[in-house]
């Protein structure tokens, strides 16, 4: 094992409040968001100044949205399949018209899926432009993974990282349980992050044989 390795294998996790680095140099661009950070970056050819940006929990398209809204004074709307006021977006679709300011919607689903009764909402959501973070490969997998240690401060090692990612379920949901679990177990028992304790971690999971 390297030197950095050995380093990382033994940092500790501290319990200190943590918050995703949401720069554009900690966005990792492969073959699962490449078409959605197209997408974005012609945002001035939309047919409408409004748009979805769809995705499983964990993708990153709120990550993506920020770096978009900091690029062009967008506004954003997340979790919008999760909306309790519809006429409030409904108006803020509006206004993305009247102003010609780019209103960027992130969601989990499509607009057919959203239980809406508003019509108006309907119709204007079914002539917005739309794009898909589609389920990671290995390399955004991976990306990911090691990110979400970085944001609570941690290296994770490379050999940990190898173990983990052969074992547990291959989403981006997945990835957040499992950092989840990991760090909570290294918290309580003032542990750092290794194979030891991922496996100890797994088989309360029940995925060691995996």
């Amino acid at each position: 094992m390297s030197a950095p390795e050995q380093k990382a294998e033994h940092q500790m996790v501290l319990p200190l409040r943590w918050r995703a680095a949401q720069g554009q140099k900690d966005f990792f661009v492969s073959d699962a968001n490449a078409e959605a950070v197209t997408f974005l970056d012609g945002w001035s050819t939309w047919p409408v100044p409004a748009a979805l940006l769809i995705g499983p929990a964990g993708s990153g398209k709120s990550h993506l949205a920020a770096i978009f809204a900091r690029r062009s004074n967008a506004r954003l709307w997340d979790d919008a399949d999760r909306i309790s006021n519809e006429e409030a977006l409904f108006h803020a679709w509006n206004a993305a018209m009247d102003e010609r300011r780019p209103l960027l919607m992130t969601a989990r689903s499509m607009p057919a899926d959203w239980n809406l009764t508003l019509a108006d909402l309907k119709s204007r959501l079914a002539a917005t432009p739309r794009v898909q973070i589609r389920s990671p490969d290995d390399a955004l997998l991976e990306a990911v993974f090691l990110k979400q240690w970085r944001d609570r401060g941690v290296e994770a090692p490379a050999d940990v990282t190898r173990y983990v990612l052969s074992r547990i379920e291959r989403s981006f949901e997945g990835i957040a349980r499992t950092v989840e679990a990991l760090d909570k177990a290294a918290m309580s028992q003032q542990r750092p992050l290794s194979i030891p304790l991922a496996r100890e971690v797994f088989i309360d999971l029940d995925l060691e044989e995996r």
